[in-house]
C-alpha cells in the first residue's frame, strides 16, 4: 500500500476509557468530593468513591484502596435493559443517561455488576458517573481526574497510541472488575489488590461499624456482614464503603405473584376446555363442542379473575417506578432489547383478549371465547414466563441466571391459577373441582421438586451459592421455609378441597419474596 494510500485511511473512532493507578491512591476521597460538586450529587448518594480494604494482621497490615465507580462497559447491561433508552452509550464509548426519559424503574441498576447506578433521591432518576460527558465535550478532563493530587486516575483514548491510557494498557498489568460477566469494562485498574477488586473476598467489620459511619443492616440492605462473605485466603476486613439498598423491593415480589395467578387462571380454564372438547369430539360430538352446555367458569370466572389480578400487577408495576406517571413511555419511546418492554407489550395483548372475552360472555357468544384459546394460550404462558428473560437481564444477579426459570415460572403460573379457580368451581361447577385439585396437586409437587434441585445442585459462582445461604439459612429462611411448608400442604387438595387454596397461594407467595429478595442480597461492590 502507497504512503499516499495510508494517509487516506479513516482515523479511529475515539473510545474512551479510563485508568486507576492503585499504586499511586492515598485513599484521601478528593475524586468523591469533587464529582459531587461538580455533577450536584446529593448527600447519601454516590457516583464515585473509595473502598478502603485492610490486609494483613497486626503488625504485618496495609490498607489497600478501590477507586469504586461507572465501569463504561462496550457491552452495558444497563443500556440493554432500559426500557426508554434513558441509559445509552454514545458514539464515543461513553454511557450517559438521560433523566428526561427515565421512568425510574431500576431495571439499569438490577443490569450492572458493579452495582454503581443509584435513584437521585431529589429528581427520582437513575444517576451515575458518566464520565463528565458535559466536560469531555469541551475538551476538559473530567473533575476527579483534574483534583487527585497524585495522578491516580487517568483519562484516554483507547485508540490513541500516543495516549498515556493506550500506552499503560499496552505494557502494564491491569485489571477489571468481574470479568466472568463479559461487559468489557473500560475502566481499568494498576496494582489493585485482589480483595478489593472482589467484593466478596474481604470480610465485614462486626455490628457494620465502619471507618466514620456506621451502615444499617436486615432486609433491603444487600450484605448484612455474615462471615461466610470473606472467600479470600487472605485475611481482609472492609473498613470503609457505602451503603447499597436493594433496587426491588415487595412490590416486585408480589407483582411476581399476581402476576401468576393472571396467567394461571386462564391457562388452567383453556386447558380444561380443550380437555372437554376433545373428550366430547372423541364421543362423536361434532360441533357440541363449540355449541353445547358452557362452564361458567370459563365463561366468566376466567376472564375477572384474570383481569382483577393483571390489573393488580399493573398497579404494583406502575407503583414501583420513580416516575410513575412516565409509565407511558415504555409504548411510546420503547427500547426494544428490555424484557421490561417485551413483557409490557404482552401483557397489553394479554389483556385485550381477556377483554374480548369479557365481551363476548356479555354478548353470549360463545365461540368467540372459545376461539380466543388460540390466541390466549400463548399470550397467557408468556405472560407467567417473561419475568425469568427480565430477571436473566439483570446480569448482576446470578441466582437469576437460570435456564430453568421460564418452566419453573411457568409451573407456579399453574398452581396459582388452580388454586385461585378452585373455590369458584366449587360455587358454581361441582364437576371442575376434582381436576382442578389434581392440577393443583401436581404443580405444587412440581414446583417443590424444581426449587429442591434448584437449591441443592451445586451453583455454579460464589453470587450464585451466597443468594441461595440468605434465601434457605438466613435472612429470608423464614419466608422461604414456610413458603414450601404451606405449598406441600396445598398438594394434599384432592382430599381437603378448597381448604388447599390459602395454604397454595400463602406460600407461593411467599416463596417469591424470598426468592426475589435473596436474588438481591449479595454485594457487588
Amino acid at each position: 500500500m502507497s504512503t499516499q494510500a495510508l494517509t487516506q485511511i479513516d482515523p479511529l473512532p475515539t473510545r474512551w476509557a479510563k485508568v486507576i493507578d492503585q499504586t499511586r491512591c492515598i485513599g484521601c476521597h478528593a475524586c468523591t468530593t469533587a464529582c459531587k460538586s461538580e455533577n450536584e450529587v446529593p448527600l447519601g448518594v454516590t457516583r464515585t468513591y473509595v473502598k478502603h480494604v485492610d490486609v494483613g494482621i497486626f503488625p504485618q497490615a496495609r490498607r489497600a484502596h478501590q477507586v469504586t465507580r461507572c465501569n463504561q462497559c462496550a457491552d452495558a447491561p444497563c443500556v440493554t435493559a432500559c426500557p426508554t433508552t434513558a441509559m445509552f452509550k454514545r458514539a464515543d464509548g461513553i454511557v450517559d443517561f438521560d433523566k428526561s426519559i427515565c421512568i425510574g424503574c431500576k431495571a439499569c441498576m438490577a443490569a450492572c455488576p458493579y452495582d454503581a447506578i443509584f435513584i437521585n433521591p431529589e429528581d427520582h432518576s437513575a444517576e451515575k458517573c458518566n464520565f463528565c460527558a458535559h466536560r469531555i465535550d469541551m475538551g476538559l478532563e473530567p473533575a476527579c481526574v483534574v483534583v487527585c493530587p497524585v495522578e491516580a486516575i487517568l483519562v484516554g483514548d483507547m485508540n490513541d497510541a500516543d495516549s498515556k491510557v493506550a500506552r499503560i494498557l499496552g505494557r502494564d498489568v491491569v485489571n477489571v472488575r468481574r470479568p466472568e460477566k463479559e461487559t468489557h469494562p473500560k475502566l481499568f485498574y494498576k496494582g489493585a489488590h485482589q480483595a478489593t477488586l472482589d467484593p466478596l473476598a474481604a470480610r465485614r467489620p462486626d455490628g457494620n461499624l465502619f471507618m466514620w459511619s456506621e451502615q444499617p443492616q436486615g432486609a433491603g440492605i444487600v450484605n448484612s456482614g455474615h462471615p461466610e462473605y470473606n472467600n479470600s485466603s487472605a485475611a481482609a476486613l472492609l473498613s470503609y464503603d457505602v451503603g447499597h439498598s436493594i433496587p426491588w423491593d415487595w412490590r416486585v415480589s408480589a407483582y411476581t405473584w399476581t402476576k401468576s395467578i393472571a396467567a394461571g387462571a386462564y391457562l388452567v380454564a383453556a386447558l380444561l376446555v380443550i380437555l372437554d372438547i376433545f373428550l366430547i369430539r372423541s364421543r362423536g360430538g361434532g360441533m357440541a363442542s363449540f355449541t353445547g352446555p358452557i362452564s361458567p367458569l370459563w365463561l366468566w370466572v376466567t376472564p375477572v379473575v384474570s383481569g382483577i389480578f393483571l390489573a393488580a400487577t399493573g398497579a404494583l408495576l406502575i407503583w414501583d417506578l420513580k416516575h410513575p406517571a412516565r409509565f407511558y413511555m415504555i409504548f411510546t419511546r420503547p427500547q426494544w432489547r428490555s424484557w421490561l418492554v417485551r413483557g409490557a407489550f404482552i401483557i397489553a395483548g394479554y389483556t385485550l383478549v381477556l377483554a374480548l372475552h369479557f365481551l363476548g360472555a356479555l354478548t353470549g357468544n360463545s365461540a368467540v371465547t372459545f376461539l380466543l384459546i388460540i390466541l390466549g394460550l400463548p399470550l397467557a404462558a408468556l405472560t407467567a414466563i417473561y419475568t425469568a428473560y427480565l430477571f436473566a437481564q439483570a446480569k448482576a444477579r446470578d441466582l437469576w441466571q437460570n435456564p430453568l426459570l421460564p418452566p419453573h415460572l411457568l409451573v407456579q403460573a399453574l398452581v396459582a391459577g388452580s388454586a385461585a379457580l378452585l373455590p369458584f368451581a366449587a360455587w358454581r361447577e361441582e364437576a371442575a373441582v376434582a381436576p382442578l385439585a389434581w392440577v393443583l396437586a401436581v404443580s405444587s409437587v412440581l414446583h417443590l421438586l424444581m426449587v429442591w434441585g434448584e437449591t441443592t445442585l451445586t451453583h455454579p459462582t460464589a453470587h450464585a451459592h451466597l443468594a441461595v445461604r440468605e434465601m434457605t439459612h438466613r435472612r429470608y429462611a423464614a419466608y422461604f421455609w414456610a413458603g414450601l411448608a404451606l405449598t406441600f400442604l396445598g398438594a394434599l387438595a384432592p382430599f381437603i378441597d378448597i381448604a388447599a387454596v390459602p395454604l397454595a397461594l400463602t406460600g407461593l407467595l411467599l416463596y417469591e419474596h424470598a426468592y426475589v429478595q435473596a436474588g438481591q442480597s449479595v454485594p457487588l461492590a
